[in-house]
């Protein structure tokens, strides 16, 4: 049987933990109702099942279950917090701000609006990957409606001052949304303590499974509103209509009560790990770290390493480790990474960066076979091009 690369791209997805599997299989094929269908068993067993979910979710980060609706993923919760709030409160404002280095399913929305006739300021970021909280105050304007800052990012891992910026948002009345695909259960989130409006959620970075995530939208306080971007039979309060899917709402669930459950021991053991693949790749000259060495995700590492061809190390690699250059949710480009140009890195070592994404599952026996792989790749690489 053919041996599988050793897995380390945990950003782009999780394998799905069997504890999560188990929680999601009877609602297949034995509990496998309609959360919607209120009048029989199968029908109230789905509900129970999702209403559990949703207060689960909510608790995680301090929110209510009503403030909690359930989307395909990320990306859908992006596009609906920023089209949803564009166009519910354009008569209020046109101008919207968020960051270089965010996620397409955040900056693509953003272009749209665009389109529209909206105005949107693209922060630049520190080059340690941390926004200048001066400049955001600078970039807020009367017609500023709404203030979207990725929580922790995709590729280097960097997490955002959310508490600080939550803050500014709320000094001038404006609605702040974060992108928490990669933060959630990773790092403590409290929408109260933060101030945030919205927020985007996502299972599958997570150990759950893929196709389900969540939007977070603020009812106390303040309620925020947004347009629907779906129309239909009226499911999740109008916000998002479409059949729920039961099965993925259980697990979603089940990923963050176990994330929570591991979180403090398990950052610890991610960041054992991460120091030690750092140990023995910095050994070598020409490595750069991208991104703020510390205030970031325990299991990211990204690399740009000089003097080499990124693509030819991926692929060098790929027999002994499973990695990527950047995010797997944009589509397959020869550019250099647009968060790492954001950092200041030149375009030649921004193409030769490497996203080590590293897991629960990983050991500290796969961390030193890939450290010792890429070290000794490196130097083939490097010794071929000069000869």
């Amino acid at each position: 049987m053919l041996k599988r690369p050793i897995y380390l791209d945990c950003h782009a997805t999780t394998p799905v933990d069997k504890r999560v599997l188990d929680a999601m299989l009877p609602y297949f094929c034995d509990r496998f109702g309609n959360a919607s269908s209120t009048t029989h068993l199968y029908g109230w067993e789905a509900e129970s099942a999702v209403d559990q979910a949703r207060k689960t979710i909510a608790e995680a980060i301090n929110a209510t279950p009503e403030e909690i609706i359930f989307t395909s993923g990320a990306t859908e919760a992006n596009n609906l917090a920023i089209k949803g709030i564009a166009e519910s409160y354009f008569t209020q404002g046109k101008h919207i701000i968020t960051v270089a280095t965010e996620h397409r399913a955040v900056l693509d929305p953003c272009k749209y609006l665009q389109t529209l006739g909206f105005e949107v300021t693209y922060l630049p970021v520190q080059p340690d990957g941390l926004i200048d909280l001066s400049q955001l105050r600078g970039a807020i304007r009367p017609e500023t409606i709404l203030v979207s800052v990725m929580a922790a990012n995709n590729e280097i891992g960097v997490i955002q001052p959310l508490e600080e910026i939550g803050q500014i948002c709320r000094e001038h009345n404006v609605l702040f949304h974060s992108d928490a695909a990669q933060a959630i259960a990773k790092m403590p989130l409290d929408v109260e303590q933060m101030n945030l409006d919205l927020m985007s959620l996502t299972a599958h970075k997570l150990y759950g499974p893929k196709g389900i995530g969540a939007l977070y939208l603020r009812r106390r306080q303040r309620r925020v509103t947004i347009a629907p971007q779906m129309q239909g039979g009226g499911q999740e309060r109008n916000i998002r209509s479409g059949t729920l899917y039961t099965p993925q709402i259980v697990g979603f669930g089940k990923a963050i009560e176990l994330g929570l459950d591991l979180m403090a021991s398990e950052q610890q053991y991610l960041l054992q790990l991460r120091e030690k693949l750092w140990s023995l790749i910095n050994q070598l000259s020409g490595i750069y770290l991208n991104g703020h060495p510390t205030q970031k995700l325990a299991g990211n590492l990204n690399l740009s390493v000089a003097g080499i061809d990124g693509t030819a190390l991926l692929l060098a690699l790929q027999p002994i480790v499973a990695l990527s250059s950047g995010s797997a949710c944009s589509t397959t480009s020869t550019k250099p990474s647009h968060v790492l140009t954001a950092l200041g890195r030149e375009a030649k070592l921004a193409q030769a960066s490497i996203r080590f994404g590293i897991g629960r599952f990983n050991t500290i026996k796969e961390i030193e076979t890939v450290g010792e792989a890429v070290v000794a790749n490196i130097r083939s690489l490097r010794q071929a091009q000069v000869r």
